[in-house]
């Protein structure tokens, strides 16, 4: 069941179709959006000029008997008649209390004016050239001023009432200006009475069709008055209610948002209703698309190998730190996994790296690129990809189409339920930043690993404590060879302290000797539980990094677009009022 809608104001409903009109540049036709705009921004200055006065124009085709009508009306001979020919090539305005009127004419463009004294005060009557004018400039004046006045009166004869160019060319595209429109059917003279009401019940069925079922009709005739004293009074009535300029700019608006409307559903349906379909998508949704992406982004980036390698390395380099000096230059041979990779080193902080990445970019003369919303322009990436920072493979083909789909399948997420024109502006916006995404993937891999490569407290001390038993066996070895050396030279022996019945040089040896083994042993359990711990630290901490990057680059166009589409649609509807 629909809710039935509220009133927009007017004001609101021009700010909306402005703002309708912004959001849809770059992605519904130029066209159709330059003409939201023009008529957001034309209303506006009509509402700046003499709300006071009401602009009527009498229009028509040639012969139809507009200059007629207007000399009639304004009771003087202003306009020149002709029956076979165009004699209006310009504009004129007979104008009663022309008191403020001037910027109002000078804003239509209308030099040739005539003040009127009496009532009705404040109308402002333009006799235009005729629209179907074998003379182009008399067509483009009458054009231009059929969209900017307040209250339309089209004169018709009954030769050309039905005309085709009448109907379709301006009749029908009017078909939400019913309230600032009259129909005038002239020249009922000639005509037999029962001729005149099968005339003015054909033009009614005729209106109807074109959507002006709201315009009045009228019989009248110039040459002999018949029907102008009604004509009149219709005209006294708009004027006096001081409302027809309202009533055209909000006929304006919707029939810019219906074009707006129209464009982005790509239908030839005129309803904003077109824009009422689902809106996308749950939250939930977007969040269960975004795990693949991010497991996909995973994979390209090399999350698994850097996982690796800093489980790997935590080991080797624990080993090297506390190992038994004996056998730890052996390690010291083999390279470190995230050297090799050129990771972390153990050394850099978050933002020493975040430092070097922006003086890397400084070096090779490149600006940094920080993440946009797409832009007019659909978003392509205007300056030039980061470099790389670390030494990880690239993508593979087969890593790189996953990424491609988990892209494409969380993009049709949430286009669903969109017009094919904006869910094409979603697709682009998911892959506005395709050239930037690896290498920003690289960058975000290598800062969250920089933390991996520090050194753990105990390390030091752990290794001070294995070069202390290596001096104490290399001591006692070497208090143990002087005592040899004495004996051997049949010196007299200094005396050897004890502890209990062990010589302390043989306890250095032995102790330092036999200790220190186990305890690199013991060091080496301990640095292949704490590769465990710290390789699922890491890979905690790449994903959330690898995640944030998709979002950023991904998700937030993504949603940045369908941002966009609510507002245009909500744009869209409050200017259709």
């Amino acid at each position: 069941m629909r809710l039935l809608r509220r009133t927009v104001p007017l004001d609101d409903r021009l700010t909306a179709l402005a703002e309708a009109a912004q959001a849809a540049r770059g992605r519904l036709p130029d066209h159709v959006v330059e003409r939201a705009r023009t008529v957001a921004e034309r209303a506006g200055e009509r509402r700046g000029l003499s709300v006071e006065h009401t602009v009527v124009a009498l229009a028509g085709a040639t012969g139809g008997g507009k200059s007629s009508l207007f000399n009639l009306l304004t009771g003087a001979r202003l306009a020149e008649v002709g029956v076979t020919r165009p004699t209006t090539a310009t504009a004129r305005a007979a104008v009663w209390d022309g008191a403020g009127a001037g910027p109002l004419l000078d804003w239509l463009g209308v030099a040739h004016r005539h003040e009127i004294a009496g009532e009705p005060s404040g109308l402002v009557l333009l006799d235009l050239p005729d629209h179907d004018s074998i003379e182009v400039s008399h067509r483009l004046e009458a054009d231009r001023l059929v969209e900017l006045v307040d209250l339309l009166v089209w004169v018709v004869d009954p030769q050309k009432y039905a005309d085709a160019v009448l109907h379709e060319r301006y009749l029908r595209r009017l078909a939400r200006h019913g309230d600032v429109t009259l129909v005038v059917l002239n020249q009922v003279d000639r005509l037999a009475p029962s001729a005149v009401e099968r005339c003015l019940a054909d033009l009614r069925r005729l209106l109807d069709a074109d959507g002006l079922s709201q315009a009045p009709v009228l019989g009248v005739s110039a040459r002999i008055g018949a029907g102008v004293a009604e004509l009149r009074a219709a005209l006294v009535d708009r004027v006096a209610r001081r409302r027809s300029w309202a009533a055209r700019l909000a006929a304006d608006a919707a029939t810019a948002a219906a074009a707006l409307a129209r464009a982005s559903s790509g239908s030839g349906s005129g309803a904003s209703d077109d824009l009422d379909a689902e809106l996308p998508p749950d939250g939930g949704r977007i969040e269960r698309l975004e795990k693949p992406l991010t497991a996909a982004l995973m994979d390209a980036a090399g999350v698994p190998t850097v996982v690796e390698a800093v489980t790997r390395a935590h080991r080797h380099r624990s080993i090297v730190a506390t190992g038994w000096p004996v056998t730890r230059w052996a390690r010291r041979l083999r390279p470190d996994p995230l050297r090799r990779l050129g990771l972390a080193d153990g050394r850099r902080t978050d933002g020493a790296a975040e430092r070097e990445f922006t003086a890397a970019l400084r070096e090779a003369g490149r600006p940094r690129v920080e993440r946009a919303g797409p832009d007019d322009s659909g978003g392509a990436v205007r300056e030039g990809a980061a470099p790389r920072r670390s030494s990880l493979p690239g993508a593979s083909a087969v890593q790189r189409s996953r990424t491609d789909t988990a892209i494409r399948n969380l993009a049709h997420a949430a286009a669903d339920g969109l017009p094919e024109e904006w869910a094409a502006a979603v697709r682009r916006a998911a892959r506005s930043h395709a050239r930037e995404l690896p290498d920003r993937l690289d960058r975000a891999v290598a800062v969250a690993a920089a933390p991996f490569g520090r050194r753990p407290r105990w390390w030091g001390p752990a290794g001070t404590l294995q070069w202390l038993l290596m001096v104490a066996a290399v001591a006692g070895a070497l208090w143990l060879a002087g005592l040899f050396a004495l004996d051997y030279l049949r010196l007299p022996e200094p005396p050897v302290p004890t502890l209990g019945e062990l010589p302390w040089p043989t306890v250095l040896l032995v102790g330092g000797g036999l200790a220190g083994a186990p305890l690199a042993l013991l060091f080496r359990v301990a640095a292949w539980l704490g590769g465990r711990r710290r390789g699922r630290k890491a890979l905690r901490a790449l994903r959330a990094s690898v995640a944030e990057t998709g979002r950023e680059l991904v998700v937030v166009p993504v949603w940045e677009e369908v941002g966009r589409y609510r507002r245009f649609a909500d744009a869209v509807r409050n200017a259709s009022g």
